[in-house]
């Protein structure tokens, strides 16, 4: 019994220090991902500005995190369009310009009307009740001025939608032009008039999409788009002079 008892000791021991081990693994993982998470959020709401340069030590101070997780997340950043890498000279956080942001837009509002078109005809019905189920999240956030909630809202409607067109290559290349222009988009929203616009029109994509209607939601999400930039363009300009 002795022995055994030694036997039992030693693998939970053991079994201890696997768990410990793989905690040690994975807390670094999910470290990282708050880290981009926050970094992100920081840039897409203007916390850190358009061609500031990204202080890995400042940062980690103020992230309270070691430069690893923040080194990750500038590159992964740098991959979405969020951040630009200088050789040799660090990273900034990639400037705006008018331009930049009309071909995007323009961009967008056509993979948006064909995602719109597409989704009538293959969305699921799970998958219109899901985008439902946003914008009434999206409406309370809206009506409490919760601005950083309700952003998050609303890209996760526009992916659904895009998603449920049942095109994978539209869907991802959606996804990464949408990450370079995702600043841009948050700034329309800086405007409350255009907040208030841009839930009315969503009221609108929604009623669309519940009824199939093939016609006119291409035409809906292409002018939400045009919307969004010319807010933007307006304020880039205000910007810049």
């Amino acid at each position: 019994m002795h022995t055994n008892g030694h036997l039992i000791m030693n693998q939970a021991l053991n079994i201890s220090s696997v768990g410990s081990a793989v905690a040690a693994v994975a807390e670094p993982r999910l470290l990282a991902a708050e880290v981009l998470e926050r970094l992100r959020d920081m840039i897409i709401q203007g916390e850190l500005a358009p061609g500031v340069k990204l202080n890995e030590r400042v940062l980690c101070e103020r992230l309270h995190t070691s430069r690893t997780p923040v080194r990750e997340a500038i590159k992964y950043l740098a991959s979405e369009g969020l951040v630009e890498l200088l050789p040799n000279r660090g990273a900034i956080v990639t400037p705006i310009t008018a331009e930049t942001v009309r071909e995007m837009f323009e961009l967008l509002g056509a993979l948006e009307a064909l995602a719109g078109e597409l989704a009538c005809t293959h969305a699921k019905d799970a998958d219109i009740a899901e985008i439902r189920a946003l914008h009434f999240q999206m409406l309370a956030h809206h009506a409490r001025g919760e601005l950083a909630p309700y952003f998050r809202c609303n890209q996760e409607i526009h992916m659904r939608l895009v998603e449920s067109a049942g095109n994978a290559t539209l869907a991802n290349t959606y996804r990464t032009l949408n990450g370079h222009v995702r600043r841009a988009r948050y700034m329309a929203n800086l405007s409350r008039e255009r907040w208030d616009h841009a839930v009315e029109e969503h009221q609108k994509i929604l009623d669309a999409i519940t009824r199939r209607d093939c016609a006119l939601l291409p035409a809906l999400l292409r002018n939400h788009l045009i919307n969004k930039m010319a807010v933007v363009m307006e304020a880039l300009a205000q910007q810049a002079g």
